[in-house]
């Protein structure tokens, strides 16, 4: 069973943090309309919801994305880079507890979940404003023991690894070749943003389907066009606060947790 933790969108949200994109007013009541319609959309895929309520006193933590890691082996909590969504973490981990065994990461290490990209047993780490190289030795020493590989990543003109390039099928990435180099990513195959929607690069695979904003209808014909059974969702005003469609769930395989 695939499960997405997801966390309702806060009524402070209009504080949001900012690095690449300028602060325009946020329509609350419609953010919750679109994160709620996006909840359903993944039910719709077979996906058991466990939606977590808003924080009241934390404007981005509607990204529950940016908060954990979760693989099969266990989650590992971050420490996101802007101080405000530290406090974010806690009600994470408290929900991640009955599924994976925890693990941490600790100053100096910064990291947010949105830089992070798990394609098979290799983690890439983008190394952002948000997320620095000790994260990146910190992870490579929780993660090497159960077999992974860690890579870290410089990116450019985005926020997070993953508003540069997604993986859509398991050799397979969408990418923003300006945000995100294609040599790093030797032995996969691309399909490129279109040079109109350079934010398009984000996209939930489910299956063998593919959740994806509604707002980038020319990459969606090139995904579709690739064979792919594309779901659009609209996060237009989530996308004012710098959110993507992975930004809003954890989403992860129930498991039995080690030790139990």
């Amino acid at each position: 069973m695939l499960i997405a933790i997801t966390r309702a969108v806060s009524p402070a949200i209009g504080r949001c943090e900012l690095t690449h994109i300028p602060r325009v007013p946020i329509d609350v009541a419609k953010a919750r309309r679109q994160h709620g319609a996006y909840e359903d959309a993944l039910r719709g895929l077979g996906v058991k919801v466990i939606s977590l309520p808003a924080e009241p006193e934390l404007p981005d933590s509607v990204f529950v994305e940016d908060a954990a890691v979760v693989l099969d082996e266990c989650a590992v909590i971050a420490r996101p880079g802007a101080d405000s969504r530290r406090a974010e973490t806690e009600s994470v981990a408290a929900a991640l507890t009955p599924y994976r065994n925890l693990s941490f990461i600790h100053s100096p290490g910064t990291l947010d979940g949105g830089d992070v990209l798990r394609i098979g047993r290799t983690i890439f780490i983008g190394l952002s404003d948000r997320s620095n190289r000790a994260a990146v030795d910190e992870m490579q020493g929780l993660l090497a023991p159960v077999g992974y590989r860690v890579v870290g990543l410089r990116i450019e003109g985005c926020l997070h690894l993953k508003s540069a390039v997604t993986a859509v099928a398991d050799d397979l990435l969408l990418i923003n070749p300006a945000w995100a180099r294609k040599d790093d990513f030797s032995d996969f195959r691309f399909i490129d943003v279109d040079p109109s929607e350079p934010a398009a690069a984000n996209a939930v695979r489910v299956g063998e389907d593919i959740l994806f904003p509604e707002a980038f209808p020319k990459t969606r014909a090139r995904l579709e066009a690739a064979g792919f059974r594309v779901l659009p969702v609209d996060v237009s005003e989530l996308a004012k606060a710098e959110g993507a469609v992975t930004c809003c769930s954890l989403l992860f395989e129930k498991r039995e947790k080690r030790g139990t």
